[in-house]
């Protein structure tokens, strides 16, 4: 592949360059299984793919610290697994099996993980924005120094709920960093045939929120902005917003047949933009990995993987019992 060469030295160290490649890589090839088993008919209802959005949240999961929150929309599994959630259980989750995060009962678009700080996957687009500053606020009450990511897409960007919650956010200082993850195409339309602004980071400038675009298919642009904007929300001056511009390579769902762009289109940024690809110079060129060392880290990650679909193979389905559990609780979480 042609991947987009650099003779800018990169501000970052041999190992935290490998550790974008493998975090970058687990996630396209988890997604490529989750593709697989979605044809096969073991993964059920919607199944929206993160294949070529890699380097967003791999990229601010490099400016997060510990404690801090996140919380995103159904194009979810990417996070989970960036933030540290184990495959198997994610895997086991898409399949509807009781090894799974949320025991087989959420699938796809609902699944959580308190310990990871990670709130879910929501299907309804753009109803977790405000969600996301109910999380910030928390931080805020408690001044426990936490940031959260509250990430969403540039077609929830036109959603009315969002720029409430820009206002509120505002006028609360609220340490939340507003993610619009911009693949240009929404559900299926591109954004100049449906967004009346071409930079929709700017929207946050009638409530007084500062935001910047950044090149969301290189990894080391993101982490770079992403530590930036967390410096402003953990210094008290509430929130920011990321606009990062990506490009998913697959359609919206698993069911949707991408006519509305050409495949020319799509090979064209694979050929020239690919995440992936660009780190993967940046380790072969600098000397810090061989192609035989990047080849056993495939190996390995598709060794991860493929155990994680065994494991959802062999997982049951949850019991008629589960239908009762998990609804509600009786104690209120403290300083979560």
């Amino acid at each position: 592949m042609a991947a987009r060469r650099t003779t800018k030295k990169p501000n970052v160290s041999a190992d935290e360059l490998k550790a974008f490649y493998k975090d970058m890589l687990l996630i396209r090839r988890f997604e490529e299984k989750a593709g697989q088993l979605y044809g096969m008919g073991l993964i059920g209802g919607f199944c929206h793919l993160y294949i070529g959005q890699e380097a967003v949240v791999v990229g601010l999961e490099a400016a997060a610290e510990e404690g801090d929150k996140r919380i995103t929309t159904y194009r979810d599994h990417g996070h989970m697994l960036a933030c540290g959630m184990d495959p198997n259980g994610v895997m086991a989750e898409l399949t509807g099996r009781e090894g799974g995060y949320s025991k087989g009962k959420g699938g796809s678009m609902h699944m959580f993980s308190t310990d990871k700080h990670f709130y879910g996957g929501h299907g309804i687009v753009g109803a977790n924005v405000p969600l996301g500053a109910g999380l910030a606020f928390a931080d805020k009450y408690l001044d426990n120094g936490r940031v959260t990511f509250t990430y969403f897409g540039d077609g929830a960007a036109n959603q009315g709920q969002v720029y409430e919650t820009f206002n509120m956010a505002s006028l609360w200082k609220l340490p939340v960093i507003f993610v619009i993850e911009n693949n240009q195409y929404a559900m299926g339309t591109a954004q100049k045939r449906s967004t009346s602004s071409a930079d929709i980071h700017t929207r946050g400038e009638a409530f007084g929120i500062p935001g910047e675009a950044v090149d969301g298919m290189d990894v080391l642009a993101v982490k770079e902005a992403g530590m930036k904007a967390v410096k402003h929300c953990r210094e008290g001056n509430g929130p920011y917003i990321l606009e990062v511009k990506t490009y998913r390579y697959r359609g919206h769902s698993m069911s949707d047949p991408a006519k509305y762009r050409t495949r020319e289109e799509v090979q064209k940024i694979r050929d020239e933009k690919d995440a992936i690809e660009h780190v993967r110079d940046l380790l072969l060129t600098g000397g810090h990995a061989t192609e035989d060392d990047l080849k056993a880290i495939d190996k390995d990650i598709k060794a991860v993987v493929n155990a994680s679909a065994e494991f959802a193979k062999e997982s049951p389905e949850p019991g008629a019992g589960e239908l009762w559990t998990d609804i509600i609780t009786d104690v209120a979480p403290q300083n979560a």
